[in-house]
């Protein structure tokens, strides 16, 4: 305990220290909300150290408001927002600190919430933690990062800020020079280490990938960039949206999720072996198993909007069904190689407005599942998993609705106590919520309502 108090101590002072060197004079205390949208309050540094070691109050009600947040819609009474309405307290983070290069004398740290002293248990990156350690229980870590797929469009017309759509072009690259320059610059100032930037199929369409990085930090990284993103776009008279499918009839975006399964020390990757005939060993195809006995029930995490689940339709890569294979894009798991040759599986079920603590939690809690049971997965798809006769009999489809994918996760015992009963009541209040809101739109006959409230915001 007291180690814990000293080097604690001495987190503060390093970053009392950096925020000196960098003229630092006020701290964004900053988490994500169930969409994954970033909140905050900001802190003078005069009073830094003070909320770092004594809390800061905020509402949790923020883990159970949908898109309008003026309680029109009736939002299920939680225990931890019940009554009173209490305030939870945040504590920050010390290894998230960073200064922000675009924000004038400014840094931002993310928080730990707490109530009555406890972790807030239906908080997203609190459950993603919890993950992370049942996982370690069973002698694993996670390697893992986030493929970012969105749009920029000038904020006043939204227009796309690069016009055609010729994937990868060099000369949409640099649609904005400035811009991308940013990105690339001030991006790995706030820990989001790019590995690649390049245009994406749809105009003014973009993605970023980062690094892959062991257990939370995946998850914090996902979230840095989101923000960071949108932010350096507003500077530059855009807005950067990672909003699922804007437009019918265009291409939608994704948050494709590449992982791989470690021994706890992060020294020996266990996905591979040679003996085996497609080269995965036994434990890589129980996680397979598992997430694919589960994507149902986990389809309302990776695609958490109705907007978000319009994008498991027919594409030639966008998964419609409970599919794996090799090196295959149009599977919901793709297992693929590092250019060292060590394998890794690419999650493609998840979707651009996806939170990335959920993704990440809905997976390694699907994941666990398969190696507790020791499942095997079915026969991998060899062709277009789009297209039925490729396909092993009696696959299960993805749901394409809000009301369908709530039923497979209501219904879905094992991911329900994986996450939690809080978060689950939490989660399943507001989407019901958002049902109504869609139901509401069609009766008004409104078919943009979904671009009005999402667009901007994620």
């Amino acid at each position: 305990m007291m180690a814990s108090k000293i080097e604690h101590v001495e987190q503060l002072d390093r970053i009392i220290s950096k925020m000196k060197t960098d003229d630092v004079k006020f701290v964004r205390f900053e988490f994500g909300d169930m969409y994954g949208v970033s909140r905050s309050k900001i802190i003078p540094i005069s009073h830094f150290i003070e909320k770092a070691t004594r809390g800061l109050k905020f509402i949790p009600g923020y883990l159970s408001w949908d898109y309008r947040e003026d309680g029109s819609l009736p939002i299920p009474k939680y225990s931890f927002i019940a009554g009173s309405r209490p305030d939870a307290v945040m504590f920050p983070d010390l290894d998230t600190y960073v200064t922000i290069p675009w924000r004038k004398n400014t840094g931002r740290i993310l928080i730990k919430p707490t109530l009555d002293s406890e972790p807030l248990t239906a908080h997203p990156r609190i459950v993603a933690r919890r993950q992370l350690d049942f996982l370690t229980e069973y002698g694993y870590s996670l390697l893992s990062a986030f493929e970012h797929e969105f749009f920029v469009v000038d904020k006043d017309t939204l227009e796309p800020y690069a016009n055609g759509n010729i994937s990868r072009s060099t000369l949409r690259n640099y649609a904005d020079p400035e811009f991308t320059h940013q990105i690339l610059t001030d991006l790995p100032e706030v820990g989001v280490d790019i590995e690649v930037f390049e245009s994406e199929s749809e105009a003014g369409q973009v993605e970023i990938v980062h690094k892959p990085s062991f257990g939370i930090r995946a998850a914090d990284t996902s979230h840095t960039c989101h923000i960071s993103v949108k932010e350096i776009a507003l500077e530059h008279g855009y807005i950067a949206s990672f909003m699922t499918k804007p437009w019918p009839g265009k291409e939608a975006s994704g948050l494709h999720f590449n992982h791989s399964l470690w021994d706890v020390q992060g020294q020996n990757s266990k996905m591979m072996d040679k003996n085996s005939s497609n080269g995965l060993s036994r434990v890589a195809r129980n996680w397979i198993a598992g997430i694919l006995t589960h994507a149902p029930a986990i389809s309302v995490l990776m695609a958490p909007t109705s907007n978000c689940l319009k994008r498991y339709g027919p594409s030639s890569c966008v998964p419609t069904g409970v599919t794996w294979g090799i090196d295959n894009r149009t599977t919901a798991l793709r297992v693929t190689q590092n250019t060292d040759g060590d394998m890794y599986i690419e999650n493609r079920l998840s979707s651009g407005a996806a939170n990335p603590y959920l993704v990440l939690a809905a997976t390694v809690a699907a994941g666990i599942d398969g190696i507790k049971h020791e499942m095997e997965p079915p026969e991998d798809v060899k062709g277009n998993a789009c297209e039925p006769a490729n396909i092993p009999a009696k696959t299960a489809m993805l749901p394409t609705d809000m009301k369908t994918a709530l039923e497979h996760f209501s219904k879905d015992n094992v991911i329900r106590e994986a996450l939690g009963e809080d978060f689950y009541q939490c989660y399943t209040g507001f989407k019901l919520s958002e049902i109504l809101m869609e139901q509401e739109a069609k009766e008004k006959g409104n078919t943009s309502w979904e671009r009005e409230f999402l667009f901007e915001r994620m």
